[in-house]
């Protein structure tokens, strides 16, 4: 966006454990500047307004245009979606979660992939940096991991492509009292591996061709559209009434999570500490894995 916001997480640290953990997300109500506005011109305003997974955010308010105004949806960019999911989680495991368990990050190899990603041969430069970096170092993080919260059976998940655009309509149309949950993260292990099994299975899609998931549902203006980001399910709800925009809502992975700390505490349930130092770098590991898209402050009280 152009103002993302900001998050705070507290929290205090007694008792080997974390207690007393606090959230507060304050985000832009970006969706006012849609009122009134043809729905031609929210398409094309949202890539402006997202500068973060734009293509996705843009896919996502076409295809809640679309279903709301009963269009035949338009084929969206299927290769600047995938990258971009790439681009995003090969930033978080080969930038990001290298210094959250005390490795050093491949810098040098991100910034040559990022470099040449738009290029024909794409395809069998990410295959080489997976194969010669990537897994490598996912292999040094999980053990980290691993040991740290003594996940050590967790299994390499599938990317979670589950979309529900109806379910989501229901609720955008006051049907429901609440908007369908999204799913957390088993643990904070889970939820890194899930990152390294979205990069393996987007590089297939896009050596394949495969559509990108992307999901409407709506009628008689009333329409939501779904798309995936490396962070999640990305929702665009929209009401046109008389060929205006009468209301508009964004919901991001962020939205979900950060809510108020429920999703965050459950990463961190049960875990006991030896220090503050531990319990604050175990917090951050698990802001990390729910990934919020927008700058955060945390804080930590040792009682």
């Amino acid at each position: 966006m152009t103002t993302a916001g900001q998050l705070r997480v507290s929290a205090r640290f007694a008792d080997r454990q974390i207690d007393d953990l606090t959230v507060d997300l304050q985000r832009p109500s970006v969706a006012r500047l849609f009122i009134g506005q043809l729905p031609d011109v929210v398409i094309k305003t949202v890539p402006y307004l997202f500068t973060l997974c734009s293509h996705a955010q843009r896919a996502a308010a076409q295809a809640a245009v679309n279903a709301a105004l009963g269009e035949t949806p338009r084929p969206p960019e299927q290769e600047a979606l995938w990258l971009e999911v790439l681009h995003e989680n090969l930033w978080r495991l080969l930038l990001d979660w290298p210094v959250a368990v005390g490795l050093p990050p491949a810098r040098e190899a991100f910034i040559a992939w990022r470099a040449l990603r738009q290029d024909a041969g794409c395809v069998a430069q990410t295959r080489d940096l997976i194969e010669q970096t990537l897994r490598p170092l996912v292999a040094a993080c999980r053990e980290r991991l691993a040991a740290a919260t003594g996940d050590m059976a967790a299994i390499t998940p599938a990317p979670d492509s589950r979309l529900d655009a109806e379910a989501w309509l229901a609720y955008w149309r006051g049907e429901v009292a609440e908007p369908p949950p999204l799913p957390v993260p088993a643990s904070v292990l889970a939820a890194y591996l899930a990152r390294q099994a979205e990069v393996e299975a987007a590089v297939t899609a896009l050596a394949d061709g495969l559509p990108f998931p992307i999901a409407r549902a709506g009628s008689a203006g009333w329409g939501v559209g779904q798309t995936l980001t490396a962070r999640g399910r990305l929702t665009h709800a929209v009401h046109v009434v008389e060929g205006r925009v009468a209301r508009y809502r964004v919901q991001a992975p962020t939205d979900g999570f950060f809510a108020d700390a429920t999703a965050l505490a459950a990463l961190l349930a049960n875990r006991r500490f030896v220090g503050l130092d531990q319990a604050r770098q175990a917090l951050e590991q698990a802001i990390l894995a729910l990934d919020p898209c927008l700058p955060y402050t945390l804080e930590v009280h040792d009682a």
